[in-house]
């Protein structure tokens, strides 16, 4: 079977949050709730997407590097690479990073409580967030990239994809220093959400 390698190059991408700090050198995308009040996820503009068929993540927050299969993660990273689980502040993630690199790699991370779902980043725009940019939703359900800065020129971006309108998932695309520049990396991102959408709907 042909793989399919979605950056140019033979590696591409890495996942990183755009504002989270590294925990042990190794980037991790962010659930971005914390440092919003109940009262700014209220306040979040109207034209908040909302989500129609409301998806329960409770399996992958138990397992988040079973939210992509290897052959997922060997289209995205264009090689083998196993997935590291983490349970940290912002709730159970796995990243999976090319062996003997430090990027491209690839993050997702399932927010540990309900996080008033896409509203809380665009309630975030232009105060914890000074990057947020709706992306192409996926199979009607919306991906927003955002981040403390943009970071898109450096190779990285972040984006939650809203799989209820409490929840969402982080995703997180870092690429390799080789490739940044050729794709957007939130081109990338999306990517990653089209595929961890289609595994926790038993589509894979």
């Amino acid at each position: 079977m042909r793989r399919t390698v979605l950056i140019v190059g033979a590696v591409a991408l890495a996942v990183s949050a755009c504002s989270t700090p590294t925990t042990n050198g190794t980037p991790s995308p962010t659930s971005g709730g914390a440092s919003l009040s109940q009262s700014d996820s209220a306040n979040a503009p109207a034209e908040v997407p909302k989500v129609g068929t409301p998806i329960d993540l409770t399996r992958f927050k138990q397992t988040p590097c079973n939210a992509l299969t290897k052959p997922q993660v060997e289209e995205l990273l264009g090689a083998s690479a196993d997935g590291e689980a983490r349970d940290g502040a912002a709730g159970p993630a796995c990243t999976w990073v090319v062996p003997s690199t430090t990027r491209p790699l690839v993050s997702v991370v399932f927010s540990n409580t309900q996080d008033s779902g896409t509203a809380r980043i665009y309630a975030a725009k232009g105060k914890s967030y000074q990057f947020m940019e709706p992306l192409e939703a996926v199979d009607g359900y919306p991906l927003t990239a955002y981040g403390m800065k943009d970071e898109r020129s450096a190779g990285r971006c972040s984006a939650a994809l809203g799989t209820s309108d409490t929840e969402t998932i982080g995703v997180a695309a870092e690429q390799s220093e080789a490739n940044v520049g050729k794709k957007s990396p939130c081109a990338v991102a999306r990517e990653v959400a089209i595929r961890v959408l289609a595994t926790i709907r038993g589509g894979n």
